[in-house]
């Protein structure tokens, strides 16, 4: 679709084509006098000079996430999804630099044995568990999967039985919230490799806006914890382990700053998973604190995909779309506005 009239045009540098280029990274140190000069040239005002605030809130925008060389590509069911995800997403932060007042953008981070990955457990045999499973209350009872008894040295003081009865109780929190079970993923996000950092032409785009606007552009950082998962930038899937001992905290301080802002813009990865969680999470929080919050909500339903992995022989090994369209209608329905890239903003509701 044609940008509006009244719509920025895409500076000079942006080529629509590196969001599937697994190297490009944005240059902070070209972006930026060419930023000021495009504000001064199209009359950009500085984002403290906006009189309503749209934060927009990348959620996980990484390269592991969003080019098929990541170790979990969100490919959904097309194999493209997340390319053009960031070619939509960068392009709308281009057209609306103007109206978009600060950025979130937030990192999985993850080291490489935690709670869910494969190499956190062993079947009954001691063989390596596998990516893409379930792990129920029942597979750590009857001991089919437990956690390595020699990770206990440093993730449990040494106590191998306390892990076990950990991750039994972990198991079981999980599936009573009724959100998800505990699925063992492939190793991704791990800090300090390459599928770390944001895919570049997102950064590029975070960036440029952040240089035209003299404007925040923040990072929160999630997902380290050893013993729980971390979908939701908001907080970790399961806050105590079964002693009462902390395993992560809510984060307050972002639910206060989405919750008080005129506009809250979300777009990012997964959307049947991380997007999905940060979503509800902030749908439960609202309602709590500040019902009218919800329809200051805005979902880019064209800038995230589902996890969907095929096979060797091309079958389905996993396939979340299903739960991704679903929880989209479910913030339709509580108020949320969902919307697309290409809409206008002055047409949003």
């Amino acid at each position: 679709m044609p940008p509006t009239p009244d719509a920025l045009p895409s500076p000079p540098h942006y080529d629509p084509s590196n969001a599937e280029r697994w190297w490009h990274a944005a240059n902070a140190a070209q972006l930026y006098p060419s930023a000021r000069e495009w504000a001064s040239r199209h009359g950009v005002a500085p984002a403290a000079q906006d009189t309503e605030s749209t934060l927009l809130l990348l959620v996980d925008v990484q390269r592991d996430f969003c080019l098929p060389e990541g170790s979990l590509y969100v490919g959904g069911r097309s194999g493209r999804g997340a390319i053009e995800d960031s070619r939509r997403l960068a392009g709308f932060i281009y057209r609306n630099l103007d109206r978009i007042t600060s950025t979130v953008a937030t990192l999985d981070s993850h080291l490489p044995q935690q709670i869910f990955f494969p190499s956190f457990w062993v079947d009954h045999a001691g063989q390596p568990a596998q990516a893409h499973r379930v792990v129920t209350v029942d597979d750590v009872a009857t001991g089919k999967l437990v956690p390595r008894p020699e990770l206990a040295s440093w993730v449990a003081d040494g106590d191998a039985g306390w892990l076990r009865d950990h991750a039994e109780f972990y198991c079981r929190q999980l599936e009573e919230s009724g959100r998800y079970a505990l699925y063992l993923w492939p190793p991704h996000c791990l800090l300090g490799s390459p599928g770390h950092a944001l895919a570049g032409v997102v950064e590029e785009a975070r960036l440029f806006h952040a240089f035209c606007r003299s404007a925040e552009a923040a990072v929160e950082v999630k997902g380290a914890g050893l013993l729980s998962e971390h979908y939701s930038v908001l907080g970790p899937e399961v806050l105590l382990a079964r002693d009462g001992g902390v395993l992560g905290e809510a984060n307050e301080r972002l639910v206060r700053r989405l919750l008080e802002a005129d506009r809250v813009v979300v777009a990012g990865q997964a959307a049947s998973h991380c997007v999905r969680s940060t979503l509800e999470d902030l749908w439960v929080l609202a309602e709590e604190r500040d019902p009218s919050a919800l329809e200051r909500i805005y979902v880019l339903a064209d800038c995230m995909s589902a996890v969907a992995v095929r096979g060797d022989a091309g079958e389905w090994i996993a396939d979340f779309t299903d739960e991704a369209v679903a929880v989209l209608e479910r913030c339709r329905g509580a108020g949320m506005q969902i919307v697309h890239s290409d809409m206008p903003m002055e047409d949003w509701a």
